[in-house]
């Protein structure tokens, strides 16, 4: 698990110092405070110097390379603090058993020396090309360090890793609207079901929709799908039951597939009704201890923070409030009786 982290130069942090990590993290804080900037920081770092992730749809906010693969403005420039490239990012981690993770992330040119033969297969000239890169370099435990680019050459962006030897790497798992798929869930659940959990998956929308009976994976429809049982003539898909159940049934479904991981979520509470947002707390929890996860979330909302400290032993959860003030980013770590003053005197936790 990690227990703490340290980002700089990355997005809107010149510098952010989070620690009293746990297994539940809930980041709130105002729009662009930063709160899904520290997922994408994870993400990064548990993938443990894979340059390509730079690219993951999620990372890049919709952004596709070939938009920003331009000699001045690469894809990758919004990922350095003030757009300043000229400043290495770097993330740190603290992990309970293996210590101190590292990962640097830098921009720069790539020298090419291209050799052009003459009718006569002899050199006729060297001329060198200037390529764009990015270079992610990670250090782990072990002292095994991987290198790995990502280079562009006029509209391509190719992947260059030097060492495929990973020191320590994470399993870990993004879910927010960008990387939504049905088929991804149906797929998730069939894993489930082939290790005789899909039970817990079960229990878990029942605290959305008492009525239902059961659930199947199949893509009977041409499609894989998930599908429910809630006593009428026929199966009805899961999407058609409401975002509140599809929601419900991504969160369990992302931390069952995820053992011993790290699970990214942005946005927890989307799609569920505040009256359902403790029941959703203790599944979440019941899920992340069976599969021995580590869960960060963002919030906007009042009820999410409260529903969360009220569900959750105070050994297993944190939140954690982020604020930018100018260039400055800090982050708040309440304790629990911390949270019960600021939310009897109404103060800002969100």
């Amino acid at each position: 698990m990690l227990k703490c982290l340290t980002v700089r130069n990355f997005r809107g942090f010149n510098e952010l110092r989070v620690g009293q990590l746990s297994n539940i993290n809930l980041l709130a804080g105002r729009n662009n405070s930063g709160k899904t900037s520290l997922l994408e920081a994870v993400f990064l770092l548990a993938n443990a110097g894979n340059a390509g992730v730079a690219m993951d749809p999620y990372v890049l906010r919709s952004w596709q390379p070939s938009d920003g693969v331009q000699a001045n403005w690469p894809f990758w420039k919004q990922f350095f603090a003030e757009l300043d490239t000229e400043r290495s990012i770097k993330i740190e981690g603290g992990d309970a058993t293996h210590g101190r993770l590292v990962l640097g992330i830098s921009s720069g040119r790539q020298p090419i020396t291209e050799v052009p033969l003459d009718s006569m297969e002899r050199v006729a000239e060297t001329n060198l090309v200037s390529e764009r890169s990015l270079t992610f370099e990670y250090s782990g435990p072990s002292g095994v360090k991987v290198k790995s680019q990502i280079i562009l050459n006029g509209q391509n962006a190719r992947v260059a890793q030097e060492n495929v030897t990973v020191p320590f790497r994470r399993s870990i798992i993004l879910l927010s609207r960008i990387k939504r798929s049905i088929q991804d869930d149906a797929m998730r659940l069939g894993e489930l079901r082939r290790r005789k959990q899909g039970g817990l998956v079960l229990r878990a929308l029942q605290v959305v929709e008492p009525k239902l009976q059961s659930i199947e994976d199949n893509s009977s429809s041409g499609t894989p799908m998930i599908w429910g049982d809630v006593g009428l003539s026929e199966l009805i898909p899961l999407p058609a039951m409401g975002e509140g159940m599809t929601q419900i049934a991504r969160l369990v479904l992302g931390i069952g597939t995820t053992p011993d991981g790290i699970v990214l979520i942005d946005e927890v509470e989307n799609g569920i009704h505040h009256s359902v947002l403790p029941n959703m707390w203790r599944v979440v929890d019941e899920a992340a201890t069976l599969f021995r996860a580590q869960i960060f979330a963002t919030t906007h909302s009042l009820e999410c923070v409260t529903a969360a400290h009220e569900s959750l032993s105070a050994d297993r959860f944190r939140l954690h409030r982020l604020e930018a003030a100018g260039a400055e980013s800090r982050c708040i770590t309440y304790e629990p009786e911390s949270i019960d003053s600021a939310v009897q005197h109404d103060l800002e936790v969100r």
